[in-house]
């Protein structure tokens, strides 16, 4: 599990509105163990917000980020932390969770190549009409974790959550013929199923 690292999407317009910020306060309480359960629940509220900005965090922001991201050691348990937190945090913490498989299989042949050949078929899969360009090649999914990053960013949460579902229901039926292609792909199934179902339980408490 990793922050995105833009690789063709330009993300640099996409700072955080005004309100979003962190509270410096509970950060330096938090990381010295002294922060109570609901100062923790408003600062994991506070940093799920600011996430889909990392890449043009103000200075005081990214230095503040950097004290918890060195608290938990490494990006997986800040994920597990805000797991931990109901609502927005959870939701959030499951999202980049699949983003990073979308990242991870982006660029594998067999599975450009299962979705290829699906698309040949249906060329929009369900859900996928507006963020899918005709092409498909090593960034589709890349790109449509950039998408889910953004809607994320706007604040348009319910979006978010129906195009990481879509995309996880289609990569669910080109599985299969992936594994065909590639042995060493047969976990996706498994892992998209996961972060379908994490996704799902996560939202309704949104």
């Amino acid at each position: 599990m990793r922050l995105r690292h833009d690789s063709s999407q330009s993300s640099q317009d996409r700072a955080a509105p005004a309100d979003y910020g962190l509270d410096h306060r509970q950060v330096a309480e938090f990381v010295a163990g002294t922060l109570d359960a609901e100062g923790e629940a408003a600062l994991a509220h506070q940093v799920a917000r600011l996430l889909p900005f990392h890449w043009t965090w103000p200075t005081r922001v990214a230095e503040a980020m950097s004290q918890i991201m060195d608290h938990f050691g490494d990006q997986r348990e800040l994920m597990a932390w805000l797991d931990r937190h109901p609502g927005l945090p959870r939701l959030v913490a499951h999202l980049y969770v699949f983003m990073g498989l979308l990242d991870r299989y982006s660029a594998v042949p067999a599975v450009v190549t299962a979705m290829r050949e699906y698309r040949e078929r249906t060329p929009y899969p369900p859900g996928l009409e507006s963020y899918l360009v005709p092409a498909t090649d090593d960034d589709t999914l890349a790109s449509i974790a950039f998408k889910v990053e953004k809607l994320l960013g706007e604040e348009r949460t319910r979006e978010a959550v129906e195009l990481a579902l879509a995309t996880a229901t289609w990569l669910q039926q080109i599985a299969p013929r992936a594994r065909e292609l590639d042995p060493e792909v047969g976990d996706l199934d498994e892992l998209v199923g996961q972060a379908r179902q994490d996704i799902r339980a996560a939202a309704a408490d949104i």
